[in-house]
Order: C-alpha cells, then sequence, then structure tokens
C-alpha cells in the first residue's frame, strides 16, 4: 500500500525526498522507562516499534535497601558524594521525604564535596538547593573518576548514587584509593513480572523480525540475553545481533555487555534518547537500504518498505523477504526452493507459498512488477535495467 509522504524535515527523510528515515524498518524497545517517549520518536521518523521491558523499577517506598543506604549516609560523616542522574539524585531525595529523612539528608548533603555526572543531575542538585564542586564537561564517568583520583582519598567516605545498575569500575576504584563507598541503588532493576514479551523479542531476533533493538541500560541487555540463554536461543540471538539486527545502545556503559560478546554496536555522541534515534535513523538505512535499477524502475528497498521511483509502498512481511533476496543480486535467478530457504522463517511452508508470494509481490509494485520475471523450470529473478 502507498504510503504519503510527512513533508515534516524534522522526522529525518530519505535524501531530501520527505520519506521517513525508518519507513519499512521494524525496531524493538528494551526499555522500562520513558519507552512510550522512545517510541513516539521512533515512530515519528517511520519505524514500526515493538515493546518489550526486559526489566521493571522496585518502587522506591518499598525498597529495603535504598532505606538502609540512606540511613547509612546519616550515621558518621560523610566526605564526599556522586550523583550520577537526574532522575536517580531526584529521586533519591523524594524517597527520603517520605521516610522522613529529607532534612537530614540534604543537611548532609550540604555539608559534602558534591561531583555530578553532568549538566542534568547538576540541574537536579542546584533545584534541591544544593551546589556542585565539579563536573566533567564530557558527561563521562571515566573523566570524573579521573578527576577523583587525582586526589588523596584515603580514608574519605564516598556516596555513589546508583541509578538501575552497579558501577563497579568506579565504585572498586575508589575503594582501591583508600575511601569507604556507600553505595546508594536508587532504581533498582528486577526482571519484569511477564516475561513473555521479552521472549517474543527474542524471537523476533533470531528470525529476523526486528531490523533493530535499542537498549538504554545495561542490565537491559543483560536481562534480554539472560531471557534468551533460558529458552536455549542465546548462540542464535549473539549470531543475530552479530549480523543483520543492529544494536543500538544509548551509550557505552548500556553497550558494554554487547561488546564483550564481540556485538558491533551503535551508539550516539550525546546520551540521549533524541541522538539514540537520529544516529539509528543515520545508521540502519547505510546499513540495511538496498537501491537497483531494475526493468526501468528504481527500488530502494529497505525493510518492508519500497521506495519506487520515490513513490514508498509498504509490503507484508512475506513479500519483503522474497524482494529483499532478489534485490540481493539482481539478475541472479533464485530458484523456489531457495527463495523458500532464504524466507522460510518469514512463515513460507512450500513451493506453492513462493509463487503465491511472488504474485502478490508483482502486484504490490504495480507496474515495477514486471521486474519480477519467471525463469521457467528455474526460478525467479530481479530483471537488471
Amino acid at each position: 500500500m502507498p504510503i504519503p509522504s510527512s513533508g515534516r524535515p524534522e522526522f529525518g527523510d530519505v535524501a531530501g525526498t520527505g520519506v521517513p528515515a525508518l519507513l519499512g524498518f521494524t525496531v524493538g524497545i528494551t526499555a522500562a522507562r520513558r519507552r512510550d517517549e522512545l517510541a513516539s520518536l521512533l515512530e515519528r521518523r517511520g519505524a514500526r516499534v515493538v515493546q518489550a521491558p526486559a526489566l521493571r523499577i522496585v518502587p522506591l517506598a518499598d525498597d529495603g535497601k535504598l532505606l538502609a543506604a540512606t540511613r547509612a549516609c546519616l550515621t558518621g560523616r560523610l566526605d564526599v558524594v556522586i550523583a550520577t542522574t537526574a532522575i536517580g539524585f531526584r529521586g533519591w531525595l523524594e524517597a527520603a521525604e517520605g521516610w522522613g529523612l529529607g532534612d537530614g539528608l540534604r543537611d548532609r548533603l550540604a555539608q559534602a564535596r558534591l561531583f555530578t555526572r553532568g549538566p542534568k543531575v547538576t540541574g537536579a542538585v542546584r533545584a534541591a538547593g544544593l551546589s556542585e564542586c565539579w563536573s566533567p564537561r564530557s558527561e563521562s564517568g571515566a573523566e570524573l573518576m579521573g578527576h577523583l583520583l587525582d586526589t588523596d582519598l584515603a580514608g574519605l567516605r564516598i556516596a555513589v548514587q546508583l541509578h538501575g545498575e552497579p558501577l563497579p569500575d568506579m565504585v572498586e576504584g575508589l575503594r582501591a584509593a583508600g575511601a569507604e563507598v556507600v553505595e546508594i541503588p536508587v532504581y533498582r532493576w528486577e526482571p519484569p513480572e511477564d516475561l513473555r514479551p521479552v521472549r517474543r523479542m527474542v524471537e523476533l531476533i533470531v528470525t529476523g523480525g526486528l531490523s533493530a533493538v535499542t537498549f538504554t541500560s545495561a542490565p537491559a541487555v543483560l536481562s534480554l540475553l539472560r531471557t534468551a540463554r533460558e529458552a536455549d536461543r542465546l548462540d542464535e540471538t549473539l549470531a543475530a545481533l552479530r549480523g543483520d539486527v543492529l544494536a543500538a545502545c544509548v551509550g557505552p556503559v548500556c553497550a558494554a555487555p554487547l561488546v564483550r560478546e564481540g556485538i558491533p554496536v551503535v551508539t550516539p555522541e550525546r546520551y540521549r534518547l533524541g541522538a539514540l534515534v537520529r544516529t539509528l535513523s543515520d545508521e540502519l538505512p547505510r546499513r540495511r537500504v538496498r537501491t537497483v535499477e531494475a526493468a526501468g524502475h528504481v527500488l530502494r528497498v529497505q525493510g518492508a518498505a519500497v521506495i519506487i521511483n520515490g513513490e514508498p509502498v509498504m509490503l507484508a512481511p512475506k513479500t519483503a523477504a522474497v524482494l529483499d533476496a532478489l534485490t540481493e543480486r539482481p539478475g541472479r535467478v533464485l530458484s523456489r526452493a531457495e527463495l523458500l530457504r532464504r524466507t522460510g522463517t518469514a512463515g513460507l511452508t512450500d513451493e506453492h507459498a513462493v509463487e503465491m508470494t511472488v504474485a502478490r509481490l508483482r502486484t504490490a509494485l504495480g507496474p515495477a512488477g514486471s521486474a519480477v520475471q519467471t525463469v521457467i523450470k528455474r526460478g525467479y529473478r530481479l530483471a537488471i535495467a
């Protein structure tokens, strides 16, 4: 079916045509928090979105570990506080207020040297009536650690505000320098109560049902890989992520578990959702778009969409899989058995189904359908211009 142009350049278009850059691509979202915002950004650029939160957030008011850590900050001295995220810092103060510890915690934070990892958390600190003593321009935890380790930390008591994941390099580095570290586990992650959406996402990764999958935290990566392992599909999942399924992470800390598995990952320069979507909008078409000339028509194939002489048309998954196979090497004849093998995971079950899918492809392509030629007793090919 033809898709009209949005006409809005902020959506990110294809070579200035007005066609959304992610049209035809299916992108998986593993985030729990802000997943609707991320989905909206992707959909505005034309993507089809599949959501499967790989984690759930432990409610702060019920989090005994955070309460115990907060009380630990109120006993004895507190020399240094490291605030890593704005939402985590605000959440910590709000939880402390709910427990009747808000005033005491603010007093302790005001007396300590407060370091922030970037401008957003710096804003949260100042909004709370506090002030930071230093923040890295790069927003990098590594730069922050380097700055701290240039000073004598021996004997200091340091609170490190976490956000959903441990920071072993930072914590162990501070302890190795002689500091006593109190970890503040704000917004701890737990596996989702319903694992079915995550299992379904693993299946889509393995079978080619996703063009890309996005991650906004390292625990989400680990949760998805754990789910794949429990389903006995870890090797297939890793192979798909090393191959056709693009992994996009919001930052290097998030990407680390994938990098350790030898998976190529794209990350934006700025660790923001908008930047993540822009990076994906640049990288996915660059890697997964194929443009061919066939029978006098220019076909740009991107996922389940084909742009014919500048006009976008959406294809059913099985039909898109056949076109993708034919355009891989225009002019080459593919047998029905080969097309079945190449696209069988899309739902084709016999050679007759291939014939029916080819017929639907020709119909969907309109006048360009003549480019899909039958080679008697051999199979099908895409006619070279």
